[in-house]
This record gives structure tokens, sequence and C-alpha cells, in this order.
């Protein structure tokens, strides 16, 4: 028994030691949502404030992020529009300033492709999203000299499942999520 438990903690600290943290280059990265207007176009907006970090290995394998997005950043390249999302008809940004997202699980879907489950936290509520995210690759940066890691996440959330828009608006319930991320492992 001894002998298991001594193995098994081995194999724990081998397993933590391949894990390191890797940190947004904002640079290079985006956070875009779209949203039907009138039921007859899109309104494409992005979100410019933000934090992510993630543990993975150098192979950025199985990676769990930690997201955290400031909600007065909101830009959707109208100044009016921009308030009125930070009111208290949408995002009630004073009262919740930040989105966040946490990983809960991973799957290997392909063989650069994946799906992240994690907890979306915004307006005050918690729900578990999935978002299809595509590797694009981990290089060395010959300017830095760090492993870099591109990736793309989309999916879609339900704005109400999340209290946003209460009152009716002329804007549609889905909303699109891309985002666009170069890691840098640190």
């Amino acid at each position: 028994m001894k002998k298991l438990i001594a193995f098994s903690l081995g194999l724990m600290a081998f397993t933590a030691v391949g894990q390191s943290t890797w940190k947004v280059d904002k640079a290079h990265s985006s956070i875009r949502f779209d949203i039907s207007h009138l039921m007859i176009s899109e309104v494409t907006g992005t979100f410019n404030d933000f934090d992510i970090e993630a543990v993975a290995d150098e192979s950025f394998d199985e990676p769990k992020f930690t997201v955290t997005i400031q909600t007065t950043s909101i830009n959707t390249h109208n100044e009016r529009r921009d308030n009125h999302l930070r009111s208290d008809d949408f995002f009630a940004a004073e009262t919740h300033p930040t989105i966040s997202f946490a990983t809960t699980s991973y799957e290997q879907t392909g063989d650069n492709s994946f799906s992240l489950t994690g907890d979306l936290t915004m307006h005050g509520t918690t729900k578990p999203v999935t978002l299809d995210g595509r590797l694009n690759g981990v290089i060395t940066d010959q300017r830095s000299q760090k492993l870099k890691a591109g990736l793309k996440l989309k999916g879609t959330v339900n704005r109400k499942d999340f209290g946003i828009g209460s009152k009716p608006f002329p804007v549609g319930e889905e909303v699109d999520l891309t985002i666009n991320l170069e890691m840098a492992q640190q």
C-alpha cells in the first residue's frame, strides 16, 4: 500500500511538473461577439480589456483557462449604443464590472480540434458554456524565445440565460462568440 501511495504521489508530481502558466498576448488576441439587430442584420462588437491565463503543457494540450473581461470595455463602434449596453438595461457594468470564465472540462475532438466547457459568469449568473476550439499551433517566438500557442474558440450563448436585456429590444437572444488567442508560456 505504501508503494502504491508513493507511486501515485510521484506520478502526480511528474504530471504537475510538465504544466506551466501561459498568458494572453493582448496585442494579438481578441474577444468578439455578433448579435442580430432588427432580425435582419448583425452588430459586431469586442471586449477590449481582458486577462486570460491558461495552465497547459508545452504542447498546449488540455489547457485550463481563467478569463476575466472588464464589462465596461465593450466596443461596438457606436458610443451611444456602447453606453446603453453598459447600462442596467443590459450588462449593468457598475453592478457587474466583470465577466469571467473558468474551464471545467476539455475533450479532444480531432487532431487540432477540441471542445472546451467552463463556467461563464455574466451579469451575476453562472452557467456552463461549451466552446469549440482549434489549436493553430505552438512555436518558439524568435524575438522572445518563448513558446507561443495560437488558437481560436467559437460558441453561442443566449443573453437571456444570463438576465441580460430583459426588456423587449430589437436584438436577438443568441450571441455568437469568436475568441482568437495568442498565448505565451511564462
